[in-house]
């Protein structure tokens, strides 16, 4: 979660620590008349609860209990889910008012949020998967036990799917975020999770991590070098100093910003928004014209800051421009299976080549290079290399267009 730049939750609670909020909360239930006992296990009563369903958009007609697992004949309704199971030979345990038992699988996330929250909070997410019952079952018995008890936004997000196929350990069609980072840089992650809406499913696909990865080298380098350029001069700005064209450009980025993330979190659009300010930067410091620009350096300052607000609250900044570039270069290596001496051996053979004018033997060194997902950069001061996308996965991305 670290190196996805995830911020660490302020309380990470534990069922087992907080046993006493749940056994208090399923009395409440009890008491108000929602809930009854039938041999020590506690059922909550789904009919006492009329706006049940609410969340999902399901009625109690809809709810077709047993079919994963056999139904409880003792339950009034077979879409009572219970509070309190009580313990079987062999079991986990705690003591109860009701015998020796365990709590049900919703009470436990209804005791410890309004343990730490209160009945009332803004925010509670999850997969979409939990809509029904889990969530569903949480409104119930919250407000059960607490008739002001009110969430004011439930978020639910969509699945990461394999060829279209949600992931699971059932179907063996998963891995881990560790195998991942293994291989490609946490934030190229990161990015790629945000490229989609949070509710949408993402497809999972090399192509789609190599266009993150890509698309993040691109920006820290962009980044990197305007910040290397702005170190070696006065970086003063005042607003009044920014040429008007630039301005337009950081204020329709800060304007795309907060419509989209006031949209229900609009990443997608967010990411998208980069391209402005971020070509920008590049004029200004490489193309003849931006380097004659009135006020460049003011310009560069503003655009970069901008972007850095930008990047800081979507959790894509760096600590540093030039270590995540060299992070993202032997991330590359790994894919390719090379090491960066190689890549200069085969740079210096390049070069060699050209200059006996063997541009057939040139050119294919670029492309073996390229296949791999090495691109080389020709400039005044020599060769460097960065990487890319490999071509075969280019092609494919082409082709799919």
């Amino acid at each position: 979660m670290v190196t996805l730049n995830c911020l660490p939750p302020t309380v990470e609670p534990k069922v087992s620590e907080h046993m006493p909020q749940i056994i208090d909360m399923i009395e409440k239930i009890l008491n108000n008349g929602y809930a009854y006992d039938v041999d020590g296990d506690i059922y909550f009563n789904v009919e006492k609860f009329p706006e049940y369903g609410k969340l999902s958009n399901r009625g109690l007609e809809d709810n077709r209990a047993g079919e994963r697992v056999a139904v409880d004949s003792r339950k009034k309704n077979p879409a009572d889910f219970a509070l309190w199971k009580s313990a079987k030979p062999g079991e986990p345990f705690w003591e109860s008012p009701w015998g020796p038992g365990r709590p049900g699988w919703h009470i436990e996330c209804s005791a410890m949020s309004s343990t730490y929250l209160g009945y009332t909070f803004d925010i509670h997410g999850g997969g979409i998967d939990l809509v029904f019952p889990h969530h569903e079952n949480e409104i119930a018995q919250s407000c059960a036990a607490c008739n002001k008890s009110d969430i004011s936004v439930w978020m639910h997000n969509g699945f990461v799917t394999i060829d279209s196929v949600k992931m699971s350990k059932s179907l063996g069609n998963f891995f881990t975020i560790r195998q991942v980072v293994d291989v490609y840089h946490p934030l190229a992650l990161r990015y790629f999770l945000m490229s989609a809406h949070y509710r949408s499913p993402m497809n999972y696909s090399n192509i789609h991590l190599e266009s993150a990865s890509d698309r993040i080298f691109y920006i820290y380098e962009t980044l990197h070098e305007c910040e290397s350029f702005l170190n070696q001069h006065d970086q003063t700005v005042r607003r009044d100093s920014v040429p008007q064209d630039t301005l337009n450009i950081i204020d329709n980025f800060y304007d795309v910003f907060l419509t989209s993330m006031s949209d229900d979190l609009h990443t997608p659009v967010v990411l998208a928004g980069l391209s402005d300010p971020l070509k920008s930067i590049n004029d200004l410091l490489h193309t003849r014209k931006g380097k004659k620009q009135q006020f460049r350096i003011e310009s560069l300052a503003a655009l970069k800051k901008s972007i850095g607000d930008v990047l800081t609250v979507v959790g894509l900044m760096p600590s540093s421009y030039y270590e995540v570039l060299q992070q993202l270069k032997k991330k590359a290596l790994k894919r390719a299976n090379l090491t960066e001496d190689q890549i200069l051996q085969k740079i210096e053979e390049r070069a060699a080549a050209r200059i006996q004018k063997e541009y057939a033997k040139s050119d294919a060194v670029r492309k073996d290079l390229a296949v791999l997902g090495i691109a080389l950069m020709d400039s005044p001061n020599g060769t460097t290399w960065r990487p890319t996308i490999p071509l075969a996965l280019q092609e494919q991305q082409i082709d799919a267009r």
